[in-house]
């Protein structure tokens, strides 16, 4: 499917920045954040000055995290802990939900989400400290929960791997969630993982066309890479569930078949999905994107959308904001299901172990969970 672009003005609308200033990103937009007091607007004077600004270049803010693990009580979430390396991801997905938390820290949930990244180098240290603290009772924690911990500045900082080679050392259960080839790198640590049941990994596939894929992701890997890098952690004896993750309603849910015959294809061994949301600023940036790539299509995504969250754009209660509810969402459902039954990705997941956790210091004696 070949994006059905218009060719309008991209300074048109309020916030839009110039095509060429963020050539290979996602958002359209670089909106101020909800939580400043004062709002920028470029506009064109008529003297061509928009031309004059630089394009949107990836920044890394190096971050001193005073801890690293970030607790989850919500009952639709599959994790109770996580880790996130990486504020921002230059991965670029529209539909990115974290984007809104950019706003916290001063910026824009758009490009700055994009371009403005902050590292925490110091990760692995605060990990094992927190790991020789008595009161520390080991549980799965997730990488990725947020965003992506093999964006592409990975590659060179490490700071996922140095995370693993903690958790490998102290055998420490951990799930991993991306869309990056890059996790396949860190397979000498996560096969012997995954042999003690301590690893797991979900590869997040969207779609199959490489098209749609890169007006929707910009700097994430391709589908058929995502695919290869799902059979080489299968091969390694890793556990790897697909996540169909957003479905999007009139663009991408009539992949759901493909897309799991795939997976099956690659050795995954489970699949999940979640529906498209759009909380917050993510509303009116995924808008901006589908109205310039898709404009054929974009009333009839929304209007399925909307009829899936009650005649709202989202729905933030548990156990609907994800899975939507009505005729459409209970379709797609049923969709999943038969096809994950027809393709056998239901394998039962085991929990992972944890009762060979080593505590830092403790001389090599596993942690009596008595």
């Amino acid at each position: 499917m070949a994006p059905d672009r218009d060719h309008q003005n991209p300074l048109a609308a309020p916030h839009a920045v110039d095509s060429e200033r963020r050539r290979g990103r996602g958002a359209r937009t670089n909106k101020t954040g909800r939580f400043e007091a004062e709002v920028h607007v470029a506009f064109d004077d008529g003297w061509e000055s928009l031309g004059d600004l630089d394009a949107f270049k990836t920044e890394v803010i190096e971050e001193a995290a005073k801890s690293i693990i970030s607790h989850n009580d919500s009952p639709d979430v599959s994790f109770e802990s996580s880790i996130n390396p990486y504020r921002g991801c230059e991965h670029g997905c529209i539909y990115c939900y974290a984007r809104p938390s950019h706003c916290y820290l001063g910026h824009s949930a758009g490009l700055d989400f994009e371009t403005k990244l902050y590292a925490k180098p110091n990760a692995a240290a605060l990990l094992e400290r927190e790991f020789k603290k008595p009161s520390y009772r080991p549980s799965t924690i997730a990488l990725g929960g947020n965003t992506d911990p093999y964006q592409p500045i990975e590659r060179e900082r490490r700071i996922t791997r140095s995370i693993l080679e903690v958790m490998a050392k102290t055998n420490h259960p951990v799930g991993i969630i991306t869309k990056s080839a890059l996790v396949a790198r860190d397979i000498d640590i996560l096969a012997p993982m995954a042999e003690k049941n301590l690893a797991r990994v979900a590869v997040s596939i969207t779609t199959l066309d490489r098209r749609v894929a890169r007006a929707m992701e910009p700097r994430a890997a391709t589908p058929p890479k995502r695919l290869e890098t799902v059979k080489k952690l299968t091969d390694a004896g890793i556990p790897v569930t697909v996540m169909v993750a957003p479905i999007i309603p009139g663009l991408t849910d009539h992949e759901i078949e493909p897309i799991l015959e795939a997976a099956r294809e690659a050795g995954a061994c489970n699949a999940g999905y979640v529906l498209l949301r759009l909380p917050l600023e993510i509303k009116d940036l995924f808008r901006e994107w589908l109205a310039e790539e898709f404009p054929n299509r974009s009333d009839r995504v929304i209007s399925l959308l909307r009829s899936m969250h009650g005649g709202r754009d989202y729905t933030p209660d548990f156990g609907v904001r994800q899975v939507g509810r009505g005729p459409y969402a209970t379709q797609i459902a049923l969709r999943f299901r038969l096809a994950k039954k027809r393709f056998g990705l239901g394998e039962e997941r085991v929990a992972l172990r944890t009762d060979l956790f080593l505590r830092p210091g403790s001389g090599g004696q596993q942690l009596s969970l008595l």
